[in-house]
């Protein structure tokens, strides 16, 4: 296996891994070539013995035949879809026992050979609150047929039970919607983040394959071009997977953050040094000034994401030849940055939303990204007792300003 594909096994794993459904990738012939570790909990399996096993082993004997018909359909179509409209769906443990499932299929394609991915989901809960509203249903309409010699009786029950059935009703359509748009959600963001590993890791491919053909002494500067663009492209994903896992440690509560005593100086020559190799054509970027003297005590890793992520952005949002301006002020308790470029600007009804994570505005929708980095950058400034806000204007450009407290020496 080359580092490449090491890479996208690990990448892999970082994303399945970090999702609580089931995820289960079969091949053309149906075969299990990948799970993540919640679907082999869910279906009793330990890790990796599912591999190269037919699905039928997850499916009770008695849909086999009709779910084979349904799979080759579904290839021949190749769309996403929800799996089993109309009828229930069923998993099959190792153990044998059955259980309700929902699953979301995507398709997609790798070195010419098709794939589905299924997002599966234990629904045994829901099953049991529908089953316990049908029976309180026929338990309101025996009372009713019950009690109808004392009218009075019978209206106080029937309204009491009514309003239990309707807010059990209520509760359990709130329920089921918040579960729809949580899958939805959670089915745009694999597919997402498919597509932006995918992009970078065939330029990677295509660059690796082009430097073993310049062979010649002075064919040294094309192979410098190609090294610049791994360099660049792996810097991009590098930076994905610090966010990816930033998220993963935010929600279980994993972050530990780690003070120590460094020159400002140090953090910025880093990230802008980085951030060089993604510059467009005649973009420049303004270092700021007077910041060699500042030392401070803050989390060194997490000022190097906030900064990278906001310079990124600015970079990744701006024209060709077009300047980002790094700016910074320091007082006795507080670090103010700023960072303002002359990109496309923010959408002004949209401005509110910036910081939802996976939200992007209208007008970046063609641009590379995830729409988490905003919303990690104000989580961990949250955390820590810091702010961050900007200013944009459609067109013009954006200013982000993050504001810390704490101790500048």
């Amino acid at each position: 296996m080359n580092v490449f594909e090491e890479k996208k096994g690990n990448i892999f794993k970082l994303l399945s891994e970090a999702i609580s459904e089931g995820i289960i990738i079969v091949n053309e012939n149906q075969e299990v070539v990948a799970s993540n570790g919640a679907a082999n909990a869910m279906f009793g399996y330990d890790e990796n013995e599912l591999l190269g096993e037919d699905l039928n082993l997850l499916i009770p004997k008695d849909y086999h035949k009709s779910h084979r018909k349904h799979f080759n359909n579904f290839i021949e179509d190749s769309d996403r879809r929800q799996m089993g409209h109309g009828r229930d769906l069923y998993g099959l443990r190792k153990d044998g026992t059955k259980f309700p499932v929902e699953a979301g299929l995507n398709p997609f394609q790798i070195y010419e050979h098709a794939y589905v991915m299924a997002l599966v989901s234990d629904i045994t809960i829901r099953k049991k609150q529908e089953f316990e509203i049908k029976e309180l249903n026929a338990n309101l309409e025996n009372k009713i047929a019950e009690r109808t010699k004392t009218l009075e009786d019978t209206v106080a029950q029937m309204k009491e039970e009514v309003e239990k059935r309707r807010a059990a009703e209520n509760k359990m359509k709130v329920s089921l919607q918040k579960e729809r748009e949580l899958n939805e959600l959670k089915t745009k963001f694999l597919s997402m983040v498919s597509h932006e590993f995918k992009t970078p890791l065939s330029g990677i491919l295509t660059s690796t394959t082009l430097i073993g053909k310049y062979t010649q002494e002075d064919q040294q500067d094309k192979r410098d071009k190609h090294l610049r663009t791994i360099k660049a492209k792996v810097k991009y994903l590098d930076n994905i997977l610090s966010d990816f896992l930033s998220i993963e440690r935010l929600e279980t509560g994993k972050t530990v953050y780690k003070y120590s005593t460094f020159p400002l100086s140090k953090v910025v020559n880093e990230v802008i040094y980085d951030a060089n190799m993604l510059l467009k054509d005649g973009q420049h970027i303004e270092y700021p000034q007077n910041i060699d003297d500042i030392t401070l005590e803050f989390d060194e890793k997490i000022l190097e994401l906030i900064l990278t992520n906001l310079i990124n952005n600015a970079i990744k949002y701006s024209s060709e030849g077009s300047i980002i301006e790094v700016e910074v002020k320091a007082s006795k308790n507080t670090l103010n940055i700023e960072v303002t470029d002359e990109g496309m600007g923010i959408p002004e009804k949209e401005q509110k939303f910036i910081f939802n994570r996976y939200f992007r505005a209208e007008n970046a929708l063609l641009n590379a990204g995830t729409g988490i980095g905003l919303n990690i950058v104000k989580t961990h400034l949250e955390n820590l007792g810091g702010q961050i806000s900007f200013t944009s204007t459609e067109g013009k450009g954006s200013t982000f300003a993050v504001n810390l407290p704490l101790k500048v020496k």
